[in-house]
């Protein structure tokens, strides 16, 4: 019988699952939420919008194909801490440079295994999203690593969940946007857009690439005068961690190049066009995490499956003078997904339509914003205006 490392999880709540170390040794605590991707491991993981969270993968067996550089979405983890039913220590995958624990290791990404996530799962559906502390017993008791944990090293660990500071009102993207702008490398000079940077994935920028955009990063506390110093044909918000709301400046700046220049957000920058235009979000039970989620777009009445990641909603109900229209919704729970501007040439989805990992049917969206920036000559040359004024009859 193979002896294996103890480790725990403790949520906030006093629930607390035994299983096994994996990855990085050590203790991670931060917001427990879950994603029912069944591939992308690696993706998922160097995913920006994933800072402040310990990520559940509900499918059982993760590891298997290793880990590939050519599919990281940012220069490094930004997840917490990672939990599996189990995790391969051996991989199969003639792309791939390295196992998983090795890349864990190599990154400091504290995980545990061998717990019933389903029932965690089921956990977090029924409850809400909870704070949790991973710790291995390796880490606290290098002299016993396969011992148990005591009731009372449990209920520390409880304690420090409990206490961890809440993702609600805080402004994350300051520890994940670019300190500098810098300008991404293309193959053809095509149309020049700021991407603000909230988080941004390497995949969202090489398909804004692959339409003939010239994409510039910067900084999530830019100001308008600089993003229009730089002379853009558009503008793009991009995806984020954690609450939009304390995000004040990102609203200031989207409220004031509304309708100055096309615009296209997604996820956080999705969120933020909300709120600039004086709407409100809210927290959502358990969020939308993974690459099945399906969408109706209610301009065309087609379904689109798409990938997701995001823990807040805008409520257009409360963006006054009915400035924005619903454009996309969930079928699942028919929170919003996409509304666009009755005016100006600014649109926006809440998931990713990058995809990666997860399905292409939203890479149209891609193609939507270069035909915005094309037509533009003010606002009403817009396609998405003609469109959502068509939808409302007007």
């Amino acid at each position: 019988m193979i002896r294996k490392e103890r480790a725990i999880l403790a949520l906030e709540d006093g629930t607390v699952y035994r299983g096994y170390a994996f990855g990085h040794r050590g203790e991670t605590v931060g917001e427990v939420v879950f994603n029912t991707s069944m591939t992308g491991y690696q993706e998922i993981m160097t995913d920006p919008s994933y800072n402040g969270q310990i990520v559940t993968i509900t499918y059982p067996h993760v590891g298997n194909y290793g880990v590939a550089i050519y599919d990281m979405e940012s220069n490094k983890p930004y997840v917490r801490g990672f939990i599996s039913r189990e995790f391969s220590g051996e991989y199969s995958n003639h792309r791939a440079q390295q196992s998983l624990e090795s890349f864990m290791q190599q990154y400091g990404v504290v995980s545990i295994q061998g717990i019933d996530t389903r029932a965690l799962v089921r956990r977090l559906r029924t409850g809400g999203v909870v704070k949790g502390v991973i710790a291995h017993r390796s880490y606290t008791h290098p002299e016993d690593p396969y011992g148990e944990f005591t009731p009372a090293e449990e209920a520390v660990y409880v304690g420090r969940a409990r206490d961890h500071q809440d993702i609600d009102g805080h402004d994350m993207t300051k520890e994940v946007t670019t300190p500098l702008p810098y300008a991404f490398p293309t193959l053809r000079h095509g149309k020049r857009v700021v991407l603000m940077d909230f988080g941004i994935k390497h995949t969202i920028i090489e398909r804004l690439s692959e339409v003939g955009i010239e994409p510039i990063v910067v900084p999530a506390h830019t100001t308008p005068a600089q993003i229009m110093a730089l002379q853009p044909h558009g503008l793009f918000l991009s995806n984020g961690p954690g609450d939009p709301a304390p995000l004040e400046y990102a609203h200031k700046t989207a409220w004031e190049l509304m309708g100055l220049l096309p615009t296209f957000g997604i996820c956080l920058g999705h969120q933020i066009l909300g709120l600039a235009a004086g709407g409100k979000t809210f927290k959502m039970k358990f969020g939308h995490r993974g690459g099945n989620q399906p969408v109706k777009n209610l301009l065309t009445g087609n379904v689109e499956i798409t990938s997701q990641n995001h823990g807040y909603a805008v409520d257009i109900e409360s963006i006054p003078d009915g400035a924005f229209v619903a454009t996309h919704v969930n079928l699942n729970d028919g929170t919003l997904e996409g509304m666009a501007h009755s005016r100006y040439p600014v649109f926006s989805v809440q998931y990713h339509p990058e995809a990666s990992p997860g399905p292409h049917d939203s890479r149209y969206l891609f193609d939507r914003f270069i035909e915005e920036i094309d037509a533009f000559d003010g606002a009403d040359g817009s396609p998405v205006v003609k469109a959502v004024a068509g939808r409302l009859g007007v």
